[in-house]
This record gives C-alpha cells, sequence and structure tokens, in this order.
C-alpha cells in the first residue's frame, strides 16, 4: 500500500466520521420532536459503516505502486429506531392522544454525546494519521532533492 493510498483510506473515514456526528447532532436537536411530516415522533437514527474500496486520486502516477485491494469505510445506512416511543402524560399537549399521552422520540442526549465525542475522536484519528502520511511524503520529498 503506498502512502497515497493511506491518504485515501484516512479521508474516506473522516468522511464518514462527519456524516456520523451529523446524524448524533440531528438527534440531539429533534430529542422533544413530537411530529413529523411522516406523522408520529421523530426517529432517532444511526449511522451503520462499511468497508469500500478506496481509489487514489493520484493512481495514474503512481499506477505500479497501486493495488486493487485497499479497503476505507463508508457510510453503508442510516437506520431509524424501531423501538415504541417514549409515552409521557401530558394531557394538555396538542399532540396528545385521547388517553392524554404524548409520544416523544427515545433519545437520551447522554448517550448522544457520547456518540459525537466518539465521532469526533474517529475524525481526529484519521487527521492525524493524513498528518502523519503528508509528513512521510514531504520528508521523502527533501531527501530526494
Amino acid at each position: 500500500m503506498s502512502l497515497f493510498n493511506v491518504m485515501s483510506v484516512s479521508a474516506s473515514g473522516m468522511a464518514a466520521q462527519r456524516e456520523r456526528a451529523q446524524v448524533v447532532v440531528e438527534n440531539l436537536a429533534n430529542a422533544e420532536t413530537t411530529r413529523t411530516p411522516e406523522g408520529g415522533p421523530y426517529r432517532r437514527r444511526d449511522v451503520v459503516f462499511e468497508s469500500a474500496a478506496q481509489d487514489s486520486p493520484f493512481a495514474a502516477v503512481f499506477q505500479s505502486e497501486m493495488t486493487a485491494g485497499n479497503l476505507g469505510v463508508e457510510v453503508g445506512e442510516v437506520r431509524a429506531d424501531s423501538r415504541d416511543p417514549d409515552m409521557r402524560y401530558q394531557p394538555g399537549h396538542p399532540h396528545a392522544d385521547a388517553r392524554g399521552y404524548v409520544a416523544y422520540p427515545r433519545i437520551n442526549p447522554a448517550e448522544e454525546m457520547v456518540d459525537l465525542m466518539g465521532a469526533t475522536r474517529g475524525y481526529q484519528a484519521n487527521v492525524a494519521a493524513f498528518s502523519a502520511v503528508k509528513d512521510m511524503i514531504s520528508k521523502s520529498i527533501e531527501l530526494m532533492k
């Protein structure tokens, strides 16, 4: 695996973690949403990662160094939570049912913050790997002078 392939793998990791963070922030923003355009309360969403082949943008120049088996990561799907909503007794709420209960999404803000921290740390790890490879390439060029 060439250094440029490692950069592509790190870039795919950064893109996947960015999308994960966006979904977590959306979950937090909709923690109290009782009605969506589809009807019913907002459904918490989770990102599912899967491995994906990575093509380096430098493949034409460094074709002899490239191999076909470079794997990165991508978002395979975003799954909606299938659990029943959290029912709270609020008879005066405009979205209350006949018994006075309102359906709220099952979102735990503490759990979402932990997921957001995990996405941030994953993104930072990919940035560090990308920077290390960039420094290696820079040092290699300096040595060739």
